[in-house]
């Protein structure tokens, strides 16, 4: 049995002391993974990465949290509390174009949009308009180069949605791509589904509802909204991920995450979807090459 963890981050400094460590982990339990870049130096880290080691693929790009300079303490993951900087960063498609360009790195992302932190003291409409232009260089470079798209989108599902499709509609982005570590309603997710993209989902789709609730299907546990949504993907279009250092599945909350951990979540679907965990691994496995064309 293998699994492909869709996305994750072992090239970030957080693996610096046992990153191949945490990699023979992951290849020796049967998981390939796909390490994402974020800006210009991890994009080139990547890469490295990448090329260094067996069942590893990358992808070079921008996070939208990278198009203006912030500094934060990220509480996201309830559990854990992080402090992040980030600098300003210009996408220049010269620069990662021959990244782009090698045998390993398999699409354009992180890229999107993130409503849910710009900081009180800019200008929110002159953030939001950087963090559109900078998509829209990306979704150009990844047109030119049929490669796929990997979407980072908080608090701005419409915006992004309307952008993609706008691009779809004029012939572009023909290699789509995914909406990773989804987090949205069932509405937003049928309509990236209708765009021709793959929806992936994180640990964050094993955490209990935030407020007791029950299984609309009849069953006596609990979901979260986002389960119900992960529930009803198509086979074909569902992809299963760490965003590791991030977001550490039940049972490893809390902890660093890495790629070896993707089984937790896969366990955790298969059985919200009522398949084994061979079957689920073999269909995300599959849909996971074929988006990526690995």
């Amino acid at each position: 049995m293998t699994l492909f963890d869709s996305h994750c981050h072992v090239h970030f400094r957080a693996y610096k002391e046992d990153r191949d460590a945490v990699i023979k982990r992951a290849t020796e339990e049967g998981v390939f993974m796909l390490t994402v870049g974020t800006q210009a130096d991890t994009s080139r880290e990547a890469v490295r990465v990448a090329n260094a080691h067996e069942g590893v693929w990358a992808t070079v790009g921008l996070h939208p949290n990278h198009t203006t300079a912030q500094e934060f303490v990220d509480e996201s993951e309830e559990d854990t509390i992080a402090k992040v900087k980030t600098r300003t960063e210009v996408f220049d498609a010269e620069m990662y174009r021959p990244l782009a360009q090698d045998p390993k790195c398999v699409a354009i992302g992180e890229c999107g949009l993130d409503f849910y932190r710009i900081p009180e003291h800019l200008d929110r409409t002159d953030v939001i308009r950087t963090q559109e232009e900078m998509l829209r260089r990306q979704f150009d470079l990844a047109t030119e180069l049929g490669k796929p798209v990997v979407i980072h989108c908080r608090d701005a599902h419409k915006e992004q949605a309307d952008i993609i499709e706008e691009y779809v509609k004029k012939g572009k982005l023909g290699a789509r791509g995914v909406i990773h570590c989804f987090t949205g309603t069932k509405e937003d997710a049928l309509r990236y589904l209708a765009l021709g993209f793959y929806i992936s989902f994180s640990g964050v789709v094993t955490f209990p509802p935030r407020k007791e609730g029950s299984d609309p299907s009849g069953g006596q546990t609990p979901l979260a909204p986002l389960a119900l949504v992960a529930r009803d993907i198509p086979e074909n279009r569902i992809l299963i991920e760490t965003d590791a250092p991030y977001l550490a599945p039940i049972p490893m909350r809390g902890k660093r995450n890495e790629p070896a951990y993707v089984r937790h979540t896969a366990e955790f679907l298969a059985k919200l979807r009522g398949v084994t965990l061979e079957e689920f691994a073999k269909v995300t496995t599959e849909n996971t090459r074929r988006v990526f064309g690995i």
